[in-house]
């Protein structure tokens, strides 16, 4: 199975539109996206064409293909207009002989992982910086941000496909790579 992992489209219609064709270039079979779908938040300036009702909207149209954690900014309101759910704090993928430990990041995160087997991984937004680090014992893995990178980071995501995670640019192009 071939997956598209984003996070923080912050109520871009852009940025999430940039994302949903993304998805159908990559012709992946589930996207998973790790929060913040709607609402900047109080920390971050308004993203381009800050629309969540549109972004509602085009997210709705591709319900059947979505898994969703919740985010910092996620609220039982957004679940009223979602047609997917949005308020899991975290969900599992099998990977065979690892996990994969799918939350937002602001409970659980890099300086603070869940309880996790050796090589796991742990996959996480909320800091809207691409990262892969290997520490003892689990692997931290964040796609950055659809809508506000930080640190000069790329609006971007990652695709997971056969143990390989691939972040990309929007554009397509390859960024940084991880084969489990």
């Amino acid at each position: 199975m071939k997956w598209l992992i984003a996070s923080d489209i912050h109520g871009s219609e852009y940025y999430c539109k940039e994302l949903l064709a993304a998805y159908d270039r990559e012709q992946a079979d589930r996207m998973l996206l790790l929060g913040d779908v709607l609402y900047h938040g109080p920390r971050n300036d308004l993203p381009k064409d800050y629309a969540p009702k549109s972004v509602i909207a085009l997210l709705n149209a591709r319900k059947q293909d979505i898994v969703c954690v919740r985010g910092n900014c996620d609220t039982e309101v957004d679940q009223m207009v979602l047609e997917f759910p949005i308020l899991s704090d975290y969900c599992v993928l099998d990977l065979g002989e690892r996990l994969v430990y799918a939350t937002h990041g602001h409970v659980y995160g890099e300086q603070n992982p869940p309880p996790l087997h050796k090589g796991d991984i742990l996959l996480c937004g909320h800091t809207h910086v691409p990262k892969c680090v290997e520490h003892t014992g689990y692997v931290y893995l964040n796609p950055g941000s659809v809508s506000i990178p930080k640190e000069n980071s790329h609006h971007g995501y990652i695709v997971l496909e056969n143990g390989l995670f691939v972040w990309k640019d929007f554009e397509g192009n390859e960024i940084m790579r991880y084969q489990l």
